[in-house]
């Protein structure tokens, strides 16, 4: 069974940094291209960064120069650094492999 299971989201000022995290099981994760979605209110879902399973990272360019997208494969983990955030990067942000995804954690930029 695939889980997928998100963390690390919250309320945070503008300007301010979060580390999500995803912890994946049921999959081979150091084979799979791992990737972090978002999706904010009243809006489609979108890609945020994917990184491959050798370790290349490739950022949307809404979040290129904030977000770094990072792996551990020893511990089956997807991370994803956001620095310097805005009130736009509020969204429920999604962890995905293949056609599995997690349930979501929620990240508010606000003051």
């Amino acid at each position: 069974q695939v889980q997928l299971v998100e963390s690390g989201g919250g309320l945070v000022q503008p300007g301010g940094s979060l580390r999500l995290s995803c912890a994946a099981s049921g999959i081979i994760f150091s084979a799979k291209l791992m990737a972090w979605y978002r999706q904010a209110p009243g809006e489609q879902r979108e890609l945020v960064a994917a990184i491959t399973s050798g370790g290349w990272p490739n950022d949307a360019d809404s979040v290129k120069g904030r977000f770094t997208i990072s792996r551990d494969n020893r511990k089956n983990t997807v991370y994803l650094q956001m620095n310097s955030l805005k009130p736009e990067d509020t969204a429920v942000y999604y962890c995905k492999s293949q056609d599995y995804w997690g349930k979501g954690t929620l990240v508010t930029v606000s003051s």
